[in-house]
C-alpha cells in the first residue's frame, strides 16, 4: 500500500513540475526584482525546519515581508507552489518509516487534498485585504496551537494507529477544513497533530499523515494559484531548488536537533506576523477610505 501511495506523489509531483515550468517559461520576461540570494537563503532555512515539524508558512511569511520580496496578495499562492516538491520529497521518505493504518492514512490524506482544492479556488480571487485579515487571524491560531503544544495542554494522544466509524468520519472533515486552511497560509502541522491528539491515536502517527496531507494537498492547491498567477513565479523558482536541499539535509538530522527552543522563536515569529498582516489590513482599509473622501471631494 505504501508503495502505491509513493507512485501516486511520484505522479503528482512530476505533473505539478510540468505545470510549473510551464507556466513559468511562458511568464519569464514578467519576473519579479526579488533577490535571488536572499529568497534562496529563506528557503533552504525555512523548508529544513518544515521537516523538523516547524512549519514553514509563518517563517517564509515573515522573513518574506522582512525583507520586502513579495507582494502580501501572491504570498498564499507562493507558500503553497514554493512548499510543493520540498514536501512531496520529505513526505516520501517519512511516510516508509511510521506505521499507519491504511484507510485511515488514505482517506485523510484524500480529504486534505480536496480540501486544498476547493480552498485554492477561494483563496485566489480574495482581494488583498481579505488575504491580510484571512493570513493575520491564521497564523495567530497557529501561534496558540503551537503555545498549547509546548505548554502540554493539548490533548496527549493514545496509542492507535487507525480510526474507523465516528472517529474516522471526525477525523476526514478535520483534514478537509485543514486543507482550506493551508492555503490561507495556515501551516498542517499544529492543527493535524491536535487532532490526531484529539482522536486518541499515537503522537506519532502524525508525522505520515500531517506531511503526507500536505504532500498531495499542496500540489493540487497550487495548480490552482498557478492557473490564475495568483504566485510569485521568480520566487517559487528559487525556494523549491533550495528547499529541496534543506529538505534532503534535515531529513538526516531529524533526530538530532533540539526543538525546545526553535518553537519559542517561530511562535513570537508567527505572532510578528500575524499582527503586521492585520495592521497591514486596517492600514490599507484606511487608505481606500481616504482616497473614497478625496474623490467625493474632488466631484463636489
Amino acid at each position: 500500500m505504501v508503495k502505491y501511495i509513493l507512485g501516486l506523489l511520484a505522479i503528482l509531483g512530476l505533473y505539478f513540475l510540468f505545470v510549473f515550468i510551464k507556466d513559468y517559461r511562458a511568464h519569464r520576461h514578467e519576473m519579479s526584482k526579488a533577490s535571488p540570494v536572499t529568497v534562496g537563503i529563506i528557503g533552504f532555512v525555512t523548508l529544513f525546519f518544515d521537516v523538523l515539524g516547524i512549519g514553514n508558512f509563518a517563517s517564509a511569511t515573515a522573513l518574506l515581508k522582512f525583507f520586502k520580496q513579495i507582494d502580501d496578495k501572491k504570498i498564499p499562492g507562493t507558500l503553497n507552489v514554493f512548499t510543493s516538491l520540498p514536501e512531496v520529497v520529505s513526505a516520501s521518505f517519512l511516510i516508509t518509516t511510521i506505521e499507519v493504518e491504511p484507510v485511515t492514512l488514505i482517506s485523510m490524506l484524500i480529504s486534505s487534498s480536496l480540501g486544498a482544492y476547493f480552498g485554492a479556488a477561494i483563496m485566489s480571487r480574495l482581494p488583498v485585504q481579505i488575504v491580510r485579515l484571512v493570513m493575520g487571524v491564521s497564523l495567530f491560531v497557529t501561534a496558540v496551537l503551537m503555545f498549547f503544544g509546548i505548554m502540554g495542554w493539548m490533548p496527549s494522544g493514545g496509542e492507535a494507529t487507525g480510526l474507523t466509524g465516528t472517529n474516522l468520519i471526525i477525523a476526514n472533515v478535520g483534514n478537509f477544513i485543514i486543507g482550506m486552511l493551508m492555503t490561507a497560509g495556515i501551516g498542517a502541522y499544529a492543527p493535524c497533530m491536535a487532532l490526531v491528539y484529539f482522536l486518541g491515536m499515537s503522537p506519532r502517527v502524525a508525522f505520515p499523515i500531517m506531511m503526507g496531507s500536505c504532500a498531495f494537498l499542496m500540489p493540487i492547491a497550487s495548480l490552482k494559484f498557478i492557473k490564475e498567477g495568483a504566485y510569485d513565479r521568480k520566487i517559487s523558482l528559487i525556494v523549491t531548488l533550495t528547499g529541496i536541499v534543506g529538505v534532503l539535509i534535515a531529513v538526516t538530522l531529524v533526530k538530532s536537533i533540539p526543538l525546545g527552543i526553535l518553537k519559542w522563536v517561530v511562535i513570537a515569529v508567527v505572532l510578528y506576523t500575524s499582527g503586521s498582516m492585520i495592521y497591514s489590513m486596517i492600514k490599507g482599509r484606511e487608505k481606500v477610505i481616504k482616497n473614497a473622501k478625496e474623490l467625493q471631494k474632488s466631484n463636489a
